[in-house]
């Protein structure tokens, strides 16, 4: 997506999903509850720079595409002052290995009328991209797994935590976080 088309939304409103929750990088204005249907949260995509590496990648979250599914999460607005430097830094961190692709889409917001935002979803043709593993699976690479960010558990438990805060419900985040305590043994 050209630079010229992103700033063009005025606002910029920023989907986030996983550790754009908890560490945006870019200054926050405004946050709201907002669903995207379509694609659903998943560890489907191997970590080689942030949460693992290329030896031994760890499991971070993407949107994946998916018929009938939604996603919750938070929508934030950037100040129109830091529009360029926010774009920037979700670029340089999100778009490190082409694994991700830089979206607008229709977010449903709780309380409010929908919105257009920017997103990153999995690109499913990317050698980063993994699907059909089993939480089992799951755990035992995020237990293990490091990357230049930290630990694979961190951002796990971190944005399980975050979740939680908001109220919005996801099993399969709580199962792979209980799992990766015990795996982990007992750290947190």
């Amino acid at each position: 997506m050209t630079e010229e088309k992103v700033l063009d939304l005025c606002p910029l409103w920023v989907f986030g999903y996983a550790s754009l929750l908890w560490n945006p990088g870019f200054p926050v204005a405004e946050r709201k509850l907002a669903t995207l249907r379509g694609y659903h949260r998943s560890f489907c995509m191997r970590s080689i720079h942030h949460r693992g590496t290329a030896e031994d990648p760890g499991l971070v979250l993407a949107l994946d595409e998916m018929s009938g599914a939604s996603c919750q999460g938070q929508v934030m607005r950037v100040p129109d002052h830091a529009i360029i430097e926010a774009i920037e830094c979700l670029r340089e961190r999100e778009l490190i290995s082409s694994a991700y692709l830089e979206r607008l889409v229709e977010l449903d917001v709780e309380d409010g009328p929908s919105v257009t935002a920017l997103a990153y979803v999995i690109d499913r043709t990317h050698v980063q991209y993994v699907s059909g593993l089993e939480l089992e699976q799951q755990a035992r690479i995020i237990a293990l797994a490091a990357g230049g960010r930290g630990p694979n558990s961190e951002y796990l438990w971190n944005t399980a935590d975050h979740l939680r805060e908001l109220g919005i419900e996801d099993e399969d985040l709580d199962w792979l976080s209980a799992r990766v305590h015990v795996l982990a043994g007992g750290g947190r």
